[in-house]
């Protein structure tokens, strides 16, 4: 299996971001051809009281990484892509690996 992760700094204006990525944003990832599943959350906490950078995550399983690839090539992923400005204040980090074990 292979992971996208999306890991959105604090920082963001909640207002402009949450409703839109709940209504808007995560309808439109659900498209991505080959998507498996999704996850995401707003209550991400540090380990042993450290705070977290992080306001918000969002997790999505392809099958593999040229799935993946496809996916976000494809009109459904272009229009994600198109989709960040509309809610995003600070560019999140967006990483993806192989899930081992």
């Amino acid at each position: 299996m292979h992971k996208m992760l999306v890991l959105y700094p604090k920082g963001q204006d909640d207002a402009k971001f949450r409703g839109h990525y709940e209504s808007k944003h995560l309808p439109l990832a659900a498209k991505l051809p080959g998507l498996l599943a999704y996850r995401y959350s707003f209550a991400i906490e540090g380990v042993r009281g450290a705070e977290s950078p992080y306001y918000c995550l969002f997790e999505a399983d392809f099958p593999d990484v040229a799935t993946m690839g496809k996916a976000m090539q494809s009109p459904e992923g272009q229009a994600l892509g198109a989709d960040v400005p509309n809610y995003v204040t600070v560019p999140p980090t967006i990483v993806h690996y192989e899930v081992q074990g």
